[in-house]
């Protein structure tokens, strides 16, 4: 006759295989980053009641100013009362809450004057990929790169 074994799983056993079962933690996008088309410079950081939520207002143009040499401002918005907003530093991202191993939530982009479903994820330290799409049907994607060792007063400046 076979000896019967009986197997006994640890507590810590058991947790450590749930953990394993979680979602990742995403990695924190603070930082200042460059658009994938180069137009923009978007300074991210935590922001309201929540500390794990983040926000992202632009910091930097390519082309600051319109064909008049004013500041460009916000003339697509679709209410009439926002177009006189300066696009320097225009929110554009809101509370983007923790989704897994990345952040998601609403961008508003100031050429179209559309608001996106937006997620966004650390690929690298120097790396930040950012998907949206339009009524979940019009999507895209770029990756933004790192401003190394900008903060938001100097990002002004450049």
């Amino acid at each position: 006759m076979k000896p019967i074994f009986r197997v006994a799983l640890s507590p810590a056993f058991l947790l450590a295989g749930l953990a394993g079962a979680q979602a990742e933690t995403p990695r924190d996008p603070s930082g200042t980053w460059l658009t994938g088309d180069g137009r923009a410079k978007i300074q991210i950081d935590r922001c309201g009641a929540n500390p794990a939520h983040v926000c992202g207002k632009v910091v930097w143009l390519k082309v600051p100013t319109n064909e008049a040499g004013a500041p460009r401002t916000d003339v697509k918005n679709p209410d009439p009362k926002k177009r006189a907003r300066p696009v320097i530093g225009l929110q554009l991202i809101e509370g983007l809450r923790p989704d897994d191993s990345k952040f998601s939530g609403q961008i508003y982009n100031v050429e179209e004057g559309k608001t996106y479903e937006v997620s966004m994820e650390r690929e690298s330290e120097s790396e930040l990929s950012v998907s949206g799409c339009l009524l979940k049907v019009l999507c895209g994607s770029q990756t933004w790169t790192r401003v190394p060792g900008v903060n938001q007063q100097a990002a002004n400046k450049n």
